[in-house]
């Protein structure tokens, strides 16, 4: 129904930027929340950003705050995540997400209540 791919991603070194992009295809909706998640080896998958589509409102994780940015371009169903002052502890896998919203009021940053996710894309950050 909804696919996600995420080009990009690579090595990058310590304090250096990255930008990884989600190109969203298939049937996509204004009413889904889309997300980054990223997941570093023998660690849980960790909510890092995201948006409502509808409204444009953005949330950040705590560890990123400050260093990074989501964004988007409606006319090409594409969404970034602009990532600022890397540290090794960022590296990790970073895959795209989509959830269908229907009616919640409370951005939901929970992997699980996501339904669409991209194949990841690995980010690794040098000292």
């Amino acid at each position: 129904q909804v696919q996600l791919v995420e080009p990009g991603g690579g090595l990058v070194q310590a304090g250096g930027p990255l930008r990884a992009s989600c190109a969203a295809s298939g049937r996509t909706s204004s009413s889904y929340d889309m997300a980054w998640f990223r997941q570093a080896p023998g660690k849980e998958r960790e909510f890092v950003s995201g948006t409502r589509w509808s409204t444009g409102s953005t949330y950040y994780g705590d560890s990123v705050k400050g260093r990074f940015a989501i964004s988007r371009d409606n006319t090409k169903n594409m969404m970034y995540l602009q990532m600022n002052s890397l540290k090794p502890e960022d590296t990790a896998v970073y895959s795209c997400a989509a959830r269908v919203r229907v009616g919640t009021i409370l951005f939901q940053t929970r992997d699980d209540q996501y339904d669409y996710w991209g194949q990841g894309t690995r980010v690794t950050v040098s000292s």
